[in-house]
C-alpha cells in the first residue's frame, strides 16, 4: 500500500513564501484584525488546492503572517489573489506582502513557525526593510543576467506594476478579479454568473482592474523554468 507522499515529495526544491502583516494594525481593533487574516486565511486554503499542496497559513505576533506555495510558479497570481481577496471583503484594510523566492530547508514541523531556507529568509527580510509607503515586493531568484538585465530586475519591474495597479482596486473590482485569478479558463459569462451579474458588467469590472494587463506577466511567471543553480 503506498504511503502518504512527504512533503518533499509534493514541494519544488524551489518555492516561493509570502509574507505579510497587516498594514497599521494598531489602528484596528481586534476583531478588525482577526477578520483579516481569516480572509487571508481562506485565501490559502484556495491557494493550497491551486498548488496542489498546502500552504501552511500560519500567523506571527498577531499581525504578522506567512504561506508557502509548493512551486514557484504561482509568485504573482498568489499575492495577486490575497489583495484582491482582502480588498473585496471590504474591511479597511491592508496587508503588505514580500514574495520570497529560493530553495526550503524545512517547512517545519507543525506549521511555519520553525520553517527555514533561503526562500523563507529573504521573504522576511524584504518584509522588515520594506518601505511604509510599499505594499508588495519580490526577492530572491537568480541574479545573474543574460541581456544586462537579472530575473530580479524583470520580476521587481513587474511587482512594482501590480502593486500600483491592484492598489487602485475598487472592491467590485477586487471581487471580480478575484473570481478571474481563481478560475482563470472560465469566460467572462461563466464568472459573471458566480456573482450573479451580466457579462457586461464582469467585462467592465476586470477591464477597469487590469486584468489584461496581468495576463501576459502571469503566464510568464507560470511558464518559467524556476530551477536555480547548484
Amino acid at each position: 500500500m503506498q504511503g502518504k507522499p512527504t512533503l518533499s515529495q509534493i514541494y519544488d526544491p524551489v518555492v516561493a513564501v509570502l509574507t505579510g502583516d497587516i498594514v497599521q494594525s494598531r489602528r484596528h481593533d481586534g476583531a478588525a484584525v482577526d477578520a483579516a487574516m481569516e480572509c487571508i486565511g481562506a485565501s490559502a486554503v484556495l491557494l493550497s488546492d491551486m498548488a496542489d499542496g498546502d500552504c501552511r497559513f500560519t500567523r506571527f505576533r498577531g499581525d504578522g503572517w506567512q504561506i508557502v506555495l509548493r512551486t514557484a510558479k504561482l509568485a504573482l497570481r498568489a499575492p495577486l489573489l490575497v489583495i484582491a481577496d482582502l480588498r473585496a471583503a471590504d474591511l479597511g484594510i491592508e496587508t503588505r506582502i514580500s514574495v520570497g523566492i529560493g530553495r526550503w530547508t524545512s517547512l517545519g514541523s507543525h506549521d511555519l513557525s520553525d520553517a527555514s531556507g533561503t526562500a523563507f529568509a529573504v521573504s522576511g527580510h524584504h518584509l522588515d526593510d520594506m518601505p511604509r509607503h510599499r505594499r508588495l515586493v519580490i526577492a530572491g531568484g537568480r541574479a545573474d543576467e543574460s541581456d544586462g538585465v537579472s530575473d530580479r530586475d524583470w520580476q521587481a519591474a513587474v511587482f512594482d506594476l501590480a502593486e500600483w495597479i491592484s492598489a487602485r482596486w475598487s472592491q467590485p473590482q477586487a471581487e471580480a478579479m478575484s473570481l478571474a485569478l481563481r478560475f482563470e479558463a472560465q469566460t467572462h459569462e461563466q464568472l459573471a454568473d458566480r456573482l450573479g451579474i451580466t457579462r457586461q458588467a464582469m467585462q467592465s469590472r476586470l477591464t477597469g482592474a487590469g486584468h489584461r494587463a496581468f495576463e501576459n506577466a502571469l503566464a510568464v511567471f507560470e511558464q518559467k523554468d524556476w530551477a536555480l543553480p547548484t
